[in-house]
């Protein structure tokens, strides 16, 4: 990774490129708002933050259909429809406080069909069941046919295909392309993943875990930015939580061998 950082150091002659502008600013920077109409709320923004919470709420009862199927212990019914009206509750509010400012932002959409694909392809298809199975054990995986070189190399690709929308989305937003833009991001990406639920031997996690360790970090981070913590200081807060993850997964992983 040093390596081909200081090469692109070279390649580029350390220039940066700003502005930028137009379309491309919108990337990051740009809203939809007006494609259904409304009054002072856009109804777009409604309708689709409606359709992810329908989605949530089916996918929720198959879930639970499933689990009942097996003879496994699942909520009761007023439990179950009261989770879900809540959390319907709050993700509406959210949307109707965007509806209400400037609709729903451009990258927010890309980051709803990137969950979305991603979540699919890890979880329903054969690709993905091969990345976990290698993962948990790779001999095990090796000796059930799964072909680990091929299914590595789709890893990469998928890789550089995410590395290479983060760089846009992250230079779109900055309005300027620096050959040192995204330095140490990688050290926020991963405890992001370790704090959403992965393994550090890998097998387990799921693309909504990590979100959700993504959103902590960012908050974590834009906290200590208004607190106007120094630089330093900042790096040992997040180099002390990806430790703590870290140290957690390992703990619950030995206590898992002992049972």
């Amino acid at each position: 990774m040093l390596l081909f950082r200081g090469m692109t150091y070279m390649v580029l002659n350390s220039i940066s490129l700003s502005p930028f502008g137009g379309t491309y600013y919108k990337i990051a920077n740009g809203f939809q708002n007006g494609l259904f109409g409304g009054y002072g709320v856009d109804t777009f923004t409604l309708v689709a933050f409606g359709l992810a919470v329908a989605g949530y709420a089916f996918n929720a009862w198959r879930s639970r259909r499933a689990r009942m199927r097996y003879q496994q212990t699942v909520e009761g019914i007023p439990w179950f429809i009261a989770k879900i009206a809540v959390i319907g509750a709050i993700v509406m509010w959210f949307a109707y406080q965007l509806a209400r400012s400037r609709g729903l932002p451009n990258v927010l959409i890309l980051l709803g069909v990137l969950i979305m694909v991603y979540t699919l392809v890890t979880q329903k298809s054969v690709f993905g069941r091969h990345v976990y199975a290698i993962g948990g054990n790779l001999n095990a995986a090796q000796l059930s046919g799964v072909k680990v070189r091929k299914v590595n190399f789709w890893i990469f690709v998928n890789i550089g295909v995410l590395a290479g929308i983060a760089g846009i989305v992250y230079s779109s937003r900055m309005n300027a392309a620096q050959p040192g833009a995204g330095n140490m991001f990688e050290l926020d990406a991963i405890a992001a993943c370790f704090i959403g639920g992965a393994a550090v031997t890998g097998g387990v996690g799921k693309v909504t875990g990590a979100m959700i360790g993504g959103l902590i970090m960012a908050v974590m981070i834009n906290g200590m930015q208004l607190m106007g913590i120094e630089t330093a200081v900042q790096q040992v807060v997040k180099g002390l939580v990806l430790l703590i993850a870290v140290a957690f997964d390992l703990y619950n992983k030995r206590r898992a061998e002992t049972r």
